[in-house]
């Protein structure tokens, strides 16, 4: 039977908590004990974690683009290494790869190295996006997952699932319980962005949209029960 491998994507503001920048510890942890669950369980988990916490993109003219996309992907960097970092502390062994050099920080990503980690049993955080400006985090995970040949694509939000409208917006907005990744682009419902989005449906990647604030949610998606929206391929 073959082991199941997923890839959690985790926003940085998730993570910041309600100070909305830098951490909230007791948000990682959480986050780590549950994690924890699947990995002593032998699911194999990659991580990928977005910037926003400390980088929401350009701010001025003043910037180039390209020069804002690298800030964001080394905001995605550090992320990585906090998290890391308190993944150790609830004993897991992680491993950080970027697409580009950080020093002795990181490792340079390979598949073969990815692979190696994972049957370590090790928590694999792919770090710094796809290396490239103008790709999010969304395309960076879609690349990795397809690449890694993971079985699913993990999206833990601060919305429940994928509805019909914005639900803070409009109260009467419909929530899908099952949506195809098709019906995603047709209707731009931004589950991801359209880049990754494309990637999935050419590759036939399925994902699953959940809360990160719902009790055990990331461990209950891992073992394939998500209270959320699937989006099928």
């Amino acid at each position: 039977m073959k082991t199941r491998r997923v890839f959690l994507k985790l926003s940085g503001e998730a993570l910041a908590g309600s100070g909305h920048t830098g951490f909230d510890e007791a948000t990682v942890r959480e986050v780590a004990r549950q994690v924890k669950l699947s990995v002593d369980a032998g699911v194999q988990v990659g991580i990928v974690i977005g910037g926003g916490n400390f980088w929401r993109g350009r701010t001025s003219e003043a910037i180039d683009r390209t020069k804002a996309d690298q800030i964001g992907m080394l905001a995605t960097v550090m992320n990585c290494i906090y998290v890391s970092e308190i993944f150790r502390s609830a004993g897991m062994k992680t491993a950080i790869l970027t697409p580009f050099a950080c020093g002795s920080m990181t490792e340079l990503f390979s598949k073969d190295k990815a692979n190696a980690y994972f049957e370590e049993g090790r928590a694999v955080f792919f770090a710094g996006g796809t290396g490239h400006p103008y790709f999010s985090t969304d395309t960076g995970i879609a690349l990795r997952a397809i690449e890694m040949d993971a079985d699913c694509i993990l999206l833990a939000k601060s919305i429940d699932g994928v509805y019909d409208s914005d639900p803070k917006v409009n109260p009467q907005a419909k929530k899908y319980d099952t949506i195809s990744i098709q019906e995603v682009i047709d209707k731009q419902l931004a589950v991801v962005d359209l880049t990754a989005s494309i990637m999935c449906m050419e590759h036939k990647m399925p994902m699953a949209v959940f809360s990160l604030n719902e009790k055990d949610g990331i461990a209950n998606a891992m073992q394939g029960r998500v209270n959320g929206t699937l989006v099928t391929v």
